[in-house]
């Protein structure tokens, strides 16, 4: 039994647009002969005329069956010109804007018909061989909900450890770009929530661990794609704390143990005592922190 009443995920197969959204795409054209895909692969953009074009061809240079769908929050540098330049290649791209990038990603899950869904950042890339490396796991292990795709991000990010959930606000293996779920678990387990504005891909892996859902992380020396920090980043304009509080809020929504989640409030201060470290909280911060855990 899911701890938090999932949303309804609408899915939908074809777009139908109004007078306020670009469409375009081989779906839109009835030339998609495939609906069968393994991955469906999802890019989010926003005004990035400068690298789209990189994780384009990252995408579609791919060796695995995908189908590959943009969502654009309405570019007016060019980025949406790049879009219409590769469409012969895209299954659906869609220009219209959004509340956000969760919102970005839950449309495009909407329109994702593959077995296992991705998402690859404008700006963030796959490697050539990315895409097969998570198809030979996906074969291998039969029914898994989801998994960690190894990812350069400054340093290598990879594995799943379940218990460090409990103990880390720094717990997520991978990013992102190497995350790869379930059509199935992502229906079952519904969408982002757009109530986090920075977090919410870490409340939906608290929902998949507290859930029970099935998961693996691939090898080290497997790296799949590399994240990059393209400009000013959309969580660069919020604090670490902002980050801090809505990880406590995810948390205390999916009932982990108050206790714990001080202990680990406290041990981010003292790491900030003795370790110098550049992220961390306040003893201010600390205190108000833990008396809103245990109010």
């Amino acid at each position: 039994m899911l701890l938090r009443q999932k949303k309804d995920l609408g899915y939908k197969n074809l777009y139908l647009p109004n007078k306020n959204v670009l469409v375009g795409g081989n779906r839109t054209k009835s030339s998609s002969k495939n609906n069968n895909f393994f991955f469906s692969i999802i890019t989010v953009v926003l005004n990035n005329a400068n690298h789209i074009e990189e994780t384009i061809n990252s995408v579609i240079n791919q060796k695995v069956n995908l189908e590959y769908i943009i969502i654009d929050g309405g570019s007016v540098d060019g980025t949406l010109d790049i879009i219409k330049k590769y469409e012969k290649y895209l299954d659906l791209w869609i220009s219209e804007k959004d509340n956000g990038i969760y919102d970005a990603m839950n449309k495009g899950i909407k329109y994702s018909t593959g077995k296992y869904i991705g998402m690859l950042n404008s700006g963030d890339l796959y490697n050539p061989e990315g895409l097969s490396i998570i198809n030979k796991y996906l074969i291998k292990n039969k029914n898994l909900d989801f998994i960690f795709g190894t990812v350069n991000k400054k340093k290598i990010k990879y594995g799943f450890k379940k218990k460090k959930i409990y103990w880390s606000f720094d717990f997520y293996p991978s990013h992102s770009s190497g995350f790869f779920i379930s059509n199935l678990a992502q229906k079952n387990i519904g969408l982002y929530d757009t109530e986090f504005k920075l977090s919410a891909d870490h409340d939906l892996f608290y929902r998949l661990i507290y859930n029970n859902y099935k998961g693996i992380g691939t090898k080290k020396n497997e790296i799949i794609g590399h994240f990059r920090k393209v400009g000013g980043s959309f969580s660069s304009t919020f604090s670490f704390e902002d980050h801090i509080n809505e990880e406590i809020k995810i948390r205390l929504n999916n009932n982990q143990n108050r206790f714990i989640i001080c202990l680990i409030i406290i041990s981010n201060y003292l790491m900030k005592i003795f370790k110098k470290k550049k992220y961390s909280i306040s003893l201010e911060s600390t205190i108000r922190l833990i008396r809103y855990v245990i109010q």
